[in-house]
């Protein structure tokens, strides 16, 4: 043989397998998009025409605990109202409260309530706590309840005693109250006065008293409403009643409570009621003239 045995690259044959051709797949045409009937909803707490990072205003709290109530109290300045919502509502719309004179010293209107009441006392719906410290520095055993926490706190700072709880919770010292404080409108605290009324005859000692303080036109009103500030800021909805002399005595009596008193003070009204004592069976041969 002449040369190398293997021969050099050039002389061998190609045997690669050549790869079979791809056809090119042109895109497709460009579509635009159809116009939506009705604009697209922006991401969950943004605000529609400000900037990306402003968001919408915060859910409406609770009622009396995370709303506008808590920051007035906070503050002991208003303005604050009681906004009606029933679309049948006659009078007026916004409902004052007074805020200023709630988070004060007791005025003499007051006084004339303080100087009704023996202890213990529990004062149902005590808002920032004027009546439960000035009974306190009386010297009266005195409990405030409230569902607003900024409203407890505050009674607790004044010197009181709170707790934050409904009326319609377990409280303590249940049918051993002398008397119950039910003023700045509370009756209608839960939208019925009868309910609430036989409630404080559960927590009423026998012959304890009830003073309540209602509303200054004679009304009797069933109300859906909403705390609200003097900017629009406002919490949710909650039933809420007024009620006047004429109905509140009438409730009250159908509650078993007996009307022992009435009066005004400064342009408000307040009622007195006690509740029964337990008739005792008398003694063989005498007759009860009780």
């Amino acid at each position: 043989m002449t040369g190398t045995a293997a021969g050099t690259a050039a002389d061998r044959p190609d045997t690669t397998v050549p790869h079979p051709a791809v056809p090119l797949i042109p895109p497709p045409p460009f579509i635009p998009p159809l116009p939506l009937p009705f604009p697209e909803p922006e991401p969950a707490g943004w605000a529609r025409g400000s900037s990306a990072t402003a968001l919408l205003p915060p859910e409406p709290g609770a009622p009396w605990a995370d709303d506008p109530y808590a920051h007035a109290l906070r503050t002991g300045r208003g303005p604050l109202y009681l906004r009606r919502l029933s679309r049948d509502a006659e009078e007026e719309r916004l409902l004052f409260l007074d805020v200023e004179r709630w988070c004060a010293a007791p005025d003499a209107a007051d006084t004339s309530v303080l100087h009704r009441c023996t202890g213990p006392v529990l004062d149902v719906g005590c808002g920032p706590g004027r009546l439960v410290g000035a009974l306190a520095a009386r010297g009266l055993p005195a409990l405030g309840v409230d569902v607003s926490p900024a409203a407890v706190s505050r009674t607790r700072r004044l010197g009181g005693a709170a707790l934050r709880r409904s009326v319609f919770d377990r409280l303590p010292r249940e049918g051993r109250w002398s008397t119950v404080l039910l003023m700045d409108g509370n009756i209608g605290i839960g939208g019925d006065p009868a309910a609430l009324l036989v409630r404080l005859g559960e927590l009423a000692c026998p012959g304890g008293r009830l003073l309540v303080e209602a509303a200054a036109p004679d009304v009797d009103e069933r109300l859906t409403v909403r705390v609200e500030d003097g900017h629009g800021r406002h919490g949710r909805p909650f039933p809420w009643a007024r009620v006047g002399t004429t109905a509140l005595a009438r409730a009250a009596d159908t509650a078993g409570w007996i009307l022992t008193g009435r009066w005004t003070a400064a342009g408000r009204p307040f009622m007195e009621f006690h509740r029964p004592r337990p008739r005792h069976p008398a003694p063989d041969g005498e007759s009860d003239q009780s």
